[in-house]
Order: structure tokens, then C-alpha cells, then sequence
């Protein structure tokens, strides 16, 4: 077995089998270019099936010195995972990985906007603007309803379920789930919809996609950061912000108002519960006031 051979039939394992996107596809394809890379720089003639550690260490200790340890550890796991898959077809009986130790990394604690700071970026949007009324509709969308970049720009016609109250969103591996959506949002989108986007003649294969560019395609997830990187520096936000950074917003601000970590899983698509987790931070502050407030031992006699 040959590295492009084995990475091909990789690849079409996390697609059909993994059911998988085709972002997190190409990032994990990208991870093995880079280790094929490196064999053939260092002249290591070692096949998917005969690799061992001590080459895969070698290769770890040389992208330590290119790229962050999260990011180190982020392709760590990406190789685990293929020979992982090489164990599972009876390519291979050992992971060759499962011996290095991954690098240390601290638990990033996701960057948030205030709802002042929300309203600040929406404000700056310049309605006059043949797309402004799509951008307004887009950043509602992205906190309103917590979604990922890649959701809000794959977002159908189709998907949407207003007198329900909710839209369809199809998340990683195409999975699908329904989250609510305000009146408040739904106004904006109609606004886009009804107003604006009938303006625009969509391609063929866009024709049931919500959001579109001025030349009636898909919009790109480059564009949507460019978007809101635009805003932010019109709206005088010193912060490094990104399409994600409304989904953590949406999290954290409902979490602050009391919303339960199993309803905000659900409606930000996570599929285990230590992922929503991670948005606990933010009530840090408050547990001396839930403990003095709740527990019988806080009282005063």
C-alpha cells in the first residue's frame, strides 16, 4: 500500500462511512500531505503500513517548529485517526501514535462580543448599501440562531420554517437539527428575501440558496469574514472577531440569562456536552452569588 493510494481510500471512508464534510475532509488530507512531505524531504522510505513512531516523532518535532501546539496537537489527532482507520481494514495491527505524547495546550476559552457590541457591528452596516439589507440579515441570522459560518452560507430557502418558528441547519457531517428562530430575526430575513434577493438572478444550482453574492452564487465563508472584519474596524471594535465569534456570543449570552447547557448543546448542534462546556467560564463570576443565594449553609443564622 502506497501513501496516495491509502489516503485516497482515506478519504472516501470519511466521506460515505464518517459521513464527514468536505472541510473536515481536506483538513485531515492536508495533515498526511504534509506528513508525505516530510518523508520525501528526509528521504524516509517508510509506507502507510510500516511507519513507526519514531519517524512520526520526528515529524511532530518538526512541525513544532512551524505551527502552535494546539495546531500540533490538532494533527496528532488527525494522524491517530487515519491509522486508526489502517487498524480497522487489517492494514495494520498497532497505531503508531498512540505512544506520543501530544503537546500541552491550555483550554482556549472562546473570544465573545457584548450585546452592546452586537448592536454596534449591526449598526455599521451601511443599509444603503445594495447588499446591506443581506448583511444585516446574515449577522441576525449568525447570533440569533448560533450557526457556523459554513451553515449560515448553505442556508436553503427550503430550510426556512417561520410559521413553526424554527429553520432547518445542516451541520457537520450533514447532520441535521432545527433551531428556533425570533420574530425579531425573521423580520430582517423576510425583509432580505421578499426585498432584495428577488433582485438578484440566482445560478441554476442556487436557486433555493437564502443568501447570495451580487453574481446570484453561494456566498464563500472568505467573504462573510471579510464582511465582518470590515464592520468591526468601521464600528471602532478593537477585538479579533470572526463569524464564530457570534456563535460564541449566542452561547454565552444565553447561558448569562439562565438557558440550560443541554438546551444550548442542542441548539448549537454539539454532539457531546463537554463541548458546550466550555461556555461555564462565563458564569464563573456569579457561583459566590448562586452559592450565597441557594445553599443552606450560606445563610445567616
Amino acid at each position: 500500500m502506497n501513501w496516495k493510494n491509502s489516503v485516497t481510500d482515506y478519504k472516501n471512508y470519511l466521506r460515505i462511512e464518517r459521513g464527514l464534510s468536505d472541510n473536515t475532509i481536506s483538513n485531515y488530507s492536508r495533515d498526511l500531505t504534509k506528513l508525505i512531505r516530510f518523508l520525501e524531504e528526509h528521504q524516509i522510505t517508510k509506507s502507510p503500513i510500516t511507519i513507526t513512531k519514531e519517524e512520526l516523532q520526528k515529524f511532530v518535532y518538526d512541525i513544532a517548529k512551524e505551527v502552535q501546539p494546539r495546531s500540533q496537537a490538532r494533527i496528532l489527532s488527525g494522524l491517530k485517526g487515519f491509522f486508526t482507520y489502517l487498524i480497522f481494514e487489517d492494514y495494520r495491527n498497532d497505531n503508531p501514535t498512540d505512544l506520543i505524547d501530544p503537546p500541552k495546550i491550555g483550554r482556549k476559552l472562546p473570544d465573545t462580543l457584548s450585546e452592546e457590541e452586537i448592536d454596534q457591528l449591526i449598526a455599521a452596516i451601511d443599509l444603503g448599501h445594495p447588499q446591506g439589507e443581506r448583511n444585516r440579515a446574515m449577522l441576525e441570522c449568525l447570533y440569533a440562531c448560533g450557526l457556523r459560518v459554513s451553515e449560515l452560507i448553505t442556508l436553503q430557502l427550503s430550510d426556512l420554517y417561520f410559521e413553526e418558528g424554527f429553520i432547518s441547519v445542516t451541520g457537520k457531517g450533514d447532520k441535521q437539527r432545527f433551531v428556533p428562530i425570533s420574530e425579531h430575526t425573521q423580520k430582517y430575513v423576510n425583509l432580505y428575501r421578499n426585498e432584495v434577493r428577488i433582485h438578484t438572478a440566482p445560478k441554476p444550482e442556487y436557486s433555493n440558496t437564502l443568501f447570495l453574492n451580487r453574481r446570484g452564487r453561494q456566498l464563500t465563508r472568505a467573504m462573510v469574514f471579510t464582511i465582518i472584519k470590515d464592520l468591526a474596524i468601521k464600528a471602532g471594535i478593537q477585538k479579533t472577531i470572526s463569524p464564530h465569534t457570534f456563535r460564541h456570543s449566542f452561547a454565552t449570552h444565553l447561558l448569562q440569562n439562565g438557558a440550560d447547557l443541554r438546551s444550548i448543546q442542542q441548539m448549537l448542534g454539539h454532539e457531546s456536552i463537554t463541548t458546550t462546556d466550555i461556555y461555564m467560564h462565563v458564569d464563573r463570576s456569579q457561583l459566590s452569588d448562586v452559592l450565597q443565594k441557594y445553599h443552606p449553609r450560606s445563610k445567616e443564622n
